[in-house]
């Protein structure tokens, strides 16, 4: 490589996105001090940038306009220009965006706001292109414009962002309105489930037509509405919705077929051209959605996708310390020759290369097919390509293939006179030389930061997928991450969590000189696996570790006065807003999770202030919960768990025991979303003998591993038949 001819300030952060720019001819600052004085002592706007490694229009704005000499010069000249990674500081990214949605009624990324020296928003949009065009104004004139208006009329540009400010405050509040209660579970349910049922695709699954994202929050929502409504029409729909949709996806070309692992949307309605990276909270989150279904129907096909994701996550996402990375970008060098990255290069295929790699003729087959003809046959290979030039304006998958499953393996097997179980090992040997192909390319990039949030939503799916599929060794990945995060996102001196570590030199795990406190939403994911994890290992350190950190994140996040948590903490004079968050995206929002966190951690600990707390979040969100629950599906089934009050399921027995592995084989392979799983192994001196000292009074009867399914603390009659617990944890 050649020696850069810039080099910014960017160049001593950690955060794999800043590293992209640190040789930008623009003066990058991080987000700080220095960048805020230096804009107060030279009176100079701030232009803010905020992306992520992975995102294909962050790139795109970066060779257009960032590496531009001429460009720069007037970003240097007239702003102090100040880039951010939003997966490291959601907190600065949440505040611009909810400006630039409010004032332009749109959104992503790269986003670009520009701000007063005291860091008040007054103008913003998303991508820019560097010139002016027929229908947009180029960036280069946005920047003279804007610069023009600092130096002309600087009183009404501060007026007006003062304003905006002001008016961002009001709309943003989220508090509770008179009432104090949480609206009925009932009503929440059933407008959610109608609204979900309206916007569903009947023949492609998913919730709109495109672009289509796998929204793990909605399909966990009517995962629990079937669980409470088993015998009606209703619930038979919400299940047959969640598990076409779950099949769906996996038979689409948002699932990489060769490498595994989910991309992160589908751009048109079917599935199946997709945006190609692949992020770890996506596949953290199927994970456990493909383990619920898989719970819920039995079928071996969901199970297979469960490990289909773990094995890609476990190959290609993971830290040698144990922690998983963030995320693979969308674009690559198409050849080890190629000067230009194109989108989805490592993924797609030409007809002419899968006629070359499977040329082998099929015994048994109708004469003369080749392997490459089953495989086209199954998978959509068209000679010119199958990718609509609509869904692909810059032509970079012109000619080219993207994989998604056509056929069944009954059809695709009948039209080559194959049996079933013969074609699933040709495929399976089709797409294994596919794999060494496609391993000859270059790799799209890899972005090594880890997170505290996206680890424990990870955490979740290991820890789920091995309590549901019975499949130790996933349960043993996930206690691996949860000691990565111990170790290196976690301050026992403070009790607090960081929010990233970074892979270093020779694969060591290296932190920011300072280091990025912990978010709520860190806090909420991380609550969240270890409580899935205790349920999946048993292991009462992980139990304990949660209940600290809830009690962290009360100290940290809570608002006594409008109650549910604040997305930050307080006293960061950098951030103008405190906020909650009030929509499920592609992560549900913390507040919508920590209803159940808080359920759970009063069921292990007798603290029945959890409860309340649980109560006031959802009397904070009523009004949105009764009027659009589809914005809040994973706070709308909340609703349902704090109305049904949690069941304790206790197992009490040898752990090691046969009898007591086939009570927890029996409650963890059924789906009740209303239950928490704790064993009494008889040792009175552990932890949750001593949060919980009702539990002494529960023995085994007859010498047999023993069940109580408890609610409040008031026990059934004892349980020592594994037909009848199952039974009784149906609701």
């Amino acid at each position: 490589p050649s020696v850069p001819r810039h080099t910014n300030r960017l160049i001593n952060e950690k955060s794999p996105y800043l590293l992209q720019h640190a040789h930008n001819p623009v003066d990058w600052y991080p987000w700080g001090q220095e960048a805020f004085d230096k804009a107060k002592t030279e009176n100079k706007l701030i232009f803010l940038s905020v992306g992520y490694s992975t995102c294909h229009w962050c790139h795109v704005m970066e060779e257009e306009s960032f590496k531009s000499k001429e460009i720069g010069e007037i970003m240097n000249e007239h702003f102090v220009c100040i880039k951010v990674d939003r997966e490291e500081r959601p907190d600065v990214d949440k505040v611009y965006m909810t400006f630039v949605q409010a004032t332009s009624g749109g959104g992503g990324w790269p986003m670009s706001v520009w701000l007063t020296p005291d860091l008040k928003p007054f103008a913003g949009g998303t991508y820019f292109p560097p010139e002016d065009g027929v229908h947009r104004v180029g960036f280069r004139t946005v920047l003279l414009r804007i610069a023009e208006q600092w130096k002309e009329n600087k009183d009404a540009l501060l007026e007006s962002s003062q304003r905006i400010l002001e008016a961002l405050r009001h709309t943003s509040e989220i508090r509770v309105q008179g009432q104090e209660s949480p609206p009925s579970a009932k009503e929440v349910m059933d407008t959610c489930f109608q609204q979900l049922s309206r916007s569903y695709d009947e023949d492609y699954g998913g919730f709109s037509k495109s672009p289509k994202f796998p929204t793990p929050g909605n399909l966990n929502f009517l995962f629990t509405y079937w669980a409470l409504h088993r015998t009606t029409p209703e619930g038979a729909r919400a299940v047959q919705m969640a598990l076409h949709t779950l099949k769906m996806m996996a038979h689409g070309g948002i699932h990489d077929h060769i490498g595994q692992g989910f991309h992160r949307y589908s751009t048109d309605q079917h599935w199946h051209v997709p945006h190609f990276e692949k992020m770890l909270y996506d596949q953290g989150q199927l994970a456990a959605m493909y383990s619920r279904a898989f719970q819920i129907s039995g079928d071996e096909f969901f199970a297979d996708v469960v490990r289909d994701i773990l094995l890609y996550v476990s190959r290609d996402l993971t830290d040698r310390g144990g922690g998983f990375y963030s995320a693979e970008d969308a674009d690559s060098y198409p050849t080890t020759t190629s000067r230009e990255k194109r989108e989805g290069a490592f993924c797609v295929w030409a007809a002419e290369e899968l006629r070359a790699l499977l040329p082998d003729p099929v015994e048994g087959a109708t004469e003369g097919t080749t392997l490459g003809d089953v495989f086209m046959h199954h998978y959509g290979v068209e000679e010119a390509g199958n990718v609509d030039p609509m869904k692909d304006p810059h032509q970079e998958l012109k000619g080219k293939n993207v994989l998604i499953a056509r056929c069944s393996p009954e059809l695709t097997a009948a039209r080559f006179g194959l049996e079933p179980v013969r074609l699933s090992a040709l495929l399976q040997e089709c797409r294994q030389r596919l794999s060494s192909a496609r391993a000859q390319r270059p790799r799209p990039h890899l972005d090594t930061k880890m997170l505290a949030a996206w680890n424990g939503l990870m955490i979740s799916g290991f820890a789920q997928a091995g309590a549901a599929l019975g499949e130790q060794g996933y349960v043993s990945r996930a206690a691996q991450a949860a000691a990565f995060l111990r170790t290196h996102l976690f301050d026992p001196d403070s009790g607090r969590l960081l929010r990233s570590c970074y892979r270093g030199k020779d694969n060591s795990v290296e932190q920011s000189a300072v280091p990025i406190q912990g978010f709520l939403e860190d806090y909420v994911f991380v609550i969240q696996a270890l409580f899935d994890l205790y349920e999946a290992s048993l292991e009462q350190g992980w139990l304990e570790w949660a209940l600290h950190l809830q009690h962290m994140q009360d100290n940290l996040f809570w608002d006594p006065k409008g109650f549910a948590y604040f997305s930050t903490e307080a006293g960061d004079p950098s951030l103008l807003l405190r906020l909650k968050d009030d929509q499920d995206g592609a992560e549900p929002t913390p507040n919508s999770v920590t209803v159940t966190n808080l359920l759970r951690a009063a069921c292990y600990s007798g603290h029945m202030d959890w409860v309340e707390k649980a109560r006031k979040i959802l009397a904070a969100f009523a009004e949105r919960l009764q009027k659009i629950p589809i914005t809040l599906p994973e706070m709308a089934r909340a609703t349902a768990v704090f109305h049904h009050t949690l069941k304790q399921v206790v197992v009490c027995g040898d752990p090691q025991g046969e009898d007591t592995k086939e009570m927890l084989h029996c409650v963890r392979s059924v789906f009740s979303p209303n239950k928490v799983l704790m064993v009494a192994d008889g040792d009175s001196t552990g932890f949750l003998y001593h949060q919980l000292p009702f539990l002494a009074s529960l023995e085994r009867k007859d010498g047999k591993a023993t069940a109580y399914i408890c609610s409040n603390f008031t026990c059934s009659l004892p349980v020592t038949s594994v037909q009848e617990l199952r039974e009784m944890l149906s609701p």
